[in-house]
């Protein structure tokens, strides 16, 4: 085994990557190649660490030194100055926003790691995805081991009971109940699949633990598989995720040649192997049913259930289906006990949540919080607030299928029950913050119109339910909206809700009822006052230059209708007639002279 004095953590996840963690990576090779240090240094490209934010990302071990923002030209003096000279590059140093003087050296230290618990995400950022001695150094694959030599299928099962793991995908069904069902049917086959087809907006925490700890999920659903008494198992994964793909296929690979997957695992007699279905990238697809449906090479639609997939599943199987998230809890589960994991979060939501925070907030990337942290601890003290000073208006959480939040509800512990209690779920664990300029009308027709575009058209409920509401809501925001509007979007969403064919569309108008409720005000301005209050839809605002204008003529040269006058060093005027209401000119403007009304 080779030792090492340092090893540089270089971001491998599709944020990084995007912006050039590969070219960095490279680069890290050529200069530690050019200065001898390739038996003293190891490079290790990993999965996100979650801060995207700062990315791209460089950690330096063993001092943890946590470098953000790092480009290409930044790693010849790394390498010289840390290194070749023990020296802490100060510049490059991640630091909080309004701690600039403090020196932060590494995780342990920065504030948006602080009220995280990484349980799912444990070896994100940490070990190489790709080398499979990495994931057995931290015990990997032990609590399959253990499940495989000392326990039995129902002890399995009841391990998971009782850590009172629920599904992270959704509504959070109890995962132990799930398999206690498909373990009790009686057949020659069964299946166990994984379901990492992530399709809200915003999302991207299945794709993260994927890219980042391939392996957690293999050995959770052979352990899965062996609780219910399948033998083949599928992933079913966007091709949109093609990160992902490669470091699974690479994992299953690896799994296969150790005699971790495939026949008479660890001379058990227990057989299970792994097998990569790719999705086109359909919303609906995210729906177990239909998930099922396509893996068989049908048309991804739902189907009715009764017969739920633990009786009549895929292929006709009896069928076990977990998400990412949910699974990669499992080996912990095992290693730990279910008492470990039931102490972590609150009575009826145990252990952690991964979310994906984006929106208006200064620390975007992926968190991982015991259950019960308030939204105000995620969104000021792991988010880091709202840039440029904006205030507060909402979050929307689960996605299409969630609702908007509002500033009330700030301290509510995040669980299951108090989400859907105020209008909104857990969902697979989007989080997208909003701020004043945020129109709430807006989101919420943003949403429904995702939700039109991705209806698999199959029941008429969703197929045309959901087009009325985005039809009104269209009207509301062109300045269109008559009196009976609200009631008419309550109505068809109380309609729908109850009677669409599966969990996406009786969902679907989620974020319609949870902005009426909430913002109500915003949809009466709307209609009454033919009024937007966030200055944010184009067809009711106006254009004003103020007396704080300068006459310096920036505004004219960048109109490209010419709706505005004025001479040099005199107040100009914008003619609303011919405004097209582009907002070049408020951008242009650097005196604040120029106002949306």
């Amino acid at each position: 085994m080779d030792f090492y004095r340092a090893q540089v953590l270089v971001c491998g996840g599709t944020g990084c990557s995007s912006s050039g963690s590969g070219e960095i990576l490279e680069r890290f090779e050529r200069q530690i190649a050019k200065n001898g240090l390739e038996k003293e240094v190891k490079i290790v490209r990993t999965g996100c660490f979650g801060l995207c934010a700062a990315g791209p990302v460089v950690i330096i071990y063993p001092e943890g030194t946590f470098y953000s923002r790092v480009r290409v030209e930044d790693v010849d003096e790394i390498v010289s100055e840390h290194l070749l000279k023990g020296r802490t590059v100060q510049h490059l140093v991640y630091k909080d926003k309004g701690h600039e003087d403090e020196r932060h050296m590494s995780l342990e230290n920065i504030e948006f790691y602080k009220k995280q618990k990484r349980i799912a995400l444990r070896n994100c950022g940490v070990i190489d995805p790709e080398n499979i001695d990495e994931y057995i150094a931290f015990d990997g694959y032990k609590a399959l081991t253990t499940v495989l030599t000392e326990m039995k299928p129902e002890d399995v099962i009841q391990t998971v009971l009782d850590s009172g793991l629920r599904g992270r995908g959704g509504a959070g069904f109890p995962t132990g109940l799930k398999w206690k069902f498909a373990a009790a049917s009686k057949a020659d086959q069964k299946y166990m699949v994984c379901n990492a087809d992530e399709g809200d907006p915003g999302a991207f925490m299945d794709r993260s633990v994927l890219e980042g700890d391939p392996h957690a999920v293999l050995e959770a659903m052979v352990i899965a598989g062996y609780a219910i008494g399948a033998t083949e198992g599928y992933v079913y994964v966007r091709a949109e995720y093609p990160i992902a793909v490669k470091r699974l296929e690479i994992a299953i690979e690896q799994a296969r040649e150790y005699g971790l997957l495939g026949k008479n695992i660890l001379n058990s007699g227990f057989n299970f192997d792994v097998f990569v279905r790719l999705g086109a990238g359909a919303f609906v697809c995210g729906e177990e049913t239909a998930l099922m449906a396509s893996i068989e090479g049908q048309r991804g639609e739902p189907r009715p259930k009764p017969p739920f997939p633990a009786i009549k599943g895929l292929f006709a199987a009896p069928t076990n289906i977990n998400n990412v998230e949910t699974l990669a809890n499992v080996p912990q589960i095992i290693l730990n006990g279910a008492a470990w994991f039931k102490s972590i979060g609150t009575e009826k939501s145990s252990g952690t949540k991964v979310f994906a925070l984006g929106g208006k907030i200064n620390n975007t990337g992926l968190v991982e919080i015991p259950m019960g942290t308030t939204l105000r601890e995620i969104i000021f003290d792991i988010g880091g607030g709202i840039p440029n000073g904006k205030r507060f208006k909402a979050v929307q959480t689960g996605g299409p299928s969630g609702g908007c939040i509002s500033t009330e509800n700030l301290d509510i512990p995040i669980e299951y029950d108090t989400l859907t209690q105020i209008g909104s779920m857990m969902g697979s664990g989007g989080m997208i913050v909003m701020d004043e300029d945020n129109c709430m009308v807006d989101i919420a027709r943003f949403f429904l119109d995702f939700t039109v575009d991705e209806s698999c058209g199959k029941c008429t409920p969703c197929r045309i339910g959901t087009r009325r509401m985005l039809e009104i809501l269209e009207r509301i925001v062109k300045g269109q909206g008559v009196q009976g509007d609200i009631e008419k979007l309550e109505r068809l969403a109380k309609n729908i809700k109850a009677t669409a064919l599966c969990g996406l569309g009786q969902s679907a108008p989620n974020p319609v009822l949870s902005t009426i409720k909430y913002f109500r005000n915003e949809y009466e301005a709307h209609i009454n006052e033919k009024r937007c209050p966030a200055h944010h839809c184009q067809a009711l605002l106006n254009y004003y230059i103020t007396d704080k204008c300068r006459g310096c003529t920036a505004c004219v040269k960048v109109c490209p209708v010419t709706a505005i006058t004025g001479t040099v060093k005199e107040r100009h005027v914008i003619d609303a007639a011919k405004c097209i209401k582009c907002g070049s000119c408020v951008e242009k403007c650097r005196f604040g002279a120029i106002e949306k009304r």
